[in-house]
């Protein structure tokens, strides 16, 4: 008798289907509580995440302004922020309900197995997310406010507060002033995909070495799909980041070492499971002739 057994019996479908109902409704009661906890902050969490576009301006000597388009954009901007943050504080409690309707199905070598890549996923979302905001975003604002043209009024305010301003200012007066004057709804949509974008794109590894641990992707193929590899990052990144080259490069340029640090620690896995396979005496040499070939 062996302790690799499933720890619950057999239940009719109607008991998983209330099993089903009972996590979805603390899963979604969980969320509810999180946004009505984070709305009241929603201002506080906007503020830290404009510091990238504020320190890209103050380089050009500007004012932190984001405009207000529309009398009810603020509400927007706040019921934004709660949607998004209080899926992230409730992401625990819903991972932990998906985790409880889907355990008893799972032997206990199985769980073992699953519980790292569960520890695992919201660490890698973290630092995706962490990566968008302290390196992609500030390189992409300080990119796109490259584009304005600062007056002389503008250059000169800003040369008086000491700021870099006046080194690109044109002195002409009848050369138009062209400056940010970005809508706070639109510019925390953007920071929004991007951190989700990256967030996501992070969890690369954690899939496919869940799916390297299970057998379904090996070492050796991912290796071979390389160069197929190579153009659907490039697809992803066109898809997931707004519709500048700049951006694309960053999400691959990050993205990418990841598939190659997925096929490193696949193939140790692989290397692992041999070992302990020769051990038992499992292993079949067929195996060695066919990753050969």
């Amino acid at each position: 008798m062996t302790d690799d057994t499933i720890d619950d019996t057999a239940a009719p479908l109607v008991e998983h289907l209330a099993e089903l109902r009972r996590r979805l409704i603390w899963a979604v009661l969980s969320y509810i509580v999180a946004m009505f906890a984070v709305y009241p902050l929603s201002m506080q969490i906007f503020n830290f995440l404009s510091h990238p576009i504020c320190e890209a301006l103050a380089a050009t000597g500007q004012n932190c302004m984001l405009q207000l388009i529309s009398p009810q954009e603020g509400f927007f901007v706040a019921i934004n922020i709660a949607l998004f943050g209080g899926l992230v504080l409730a992401f625990p409690v819903i991972a932990f309900q998906l985790w409880r309707f889907v355990a008893p199905g799972l032997y206990k070598s199985e769980k073992n197995a699953l519980l790292p890549f569960l520890i695992a996923s919201p660490a890698m979302f973290m630092l995706g997310a962490a990566f968008a905001y302290y390196v992609v975003l500030p390189m992409a604002f300080a990119f796109f406010l490259g584009f304005q043209q600062i007056g002389p009024e503008v250059a000169t305010a800003a040369a008086t507060a000491g700021g870099e301003a006046a080194a690109s200012a044109t002195a002409d007066p009848n050369v138009p002033g062209i400056v940010f004057q970005g809508s706070a709804q639109e510019y925390l949509g953007l920071t929004m995909k991007f951190v989700l974008a990256f967030g996501l794109c992070f969890q690369l590894p954690v899939l496919l070495v869940l799916l390297g641990k299970a057998g379904i992707v090996t070492a050796a193929g991912l290796s071979a799909m390389r160069k197929y590899a190579v153009v659907a990052i490039l697809i992803l990144a066109a898809v997931a980041t707004p519709p500048d080259v700049m951006s694309q490069i960053i999400l691959f340029a990050a993205v990418y070492p990841l598939y190659e640090i997925s096929v490193i620690l696949i193939r140790r896995i692989e290397k692992q499971r041999e070992a302990r396979l020769r051990a038992e005496g499992l292993w079949d040499e067929d195996e060695d002739e066919g990753d050969a070939a």
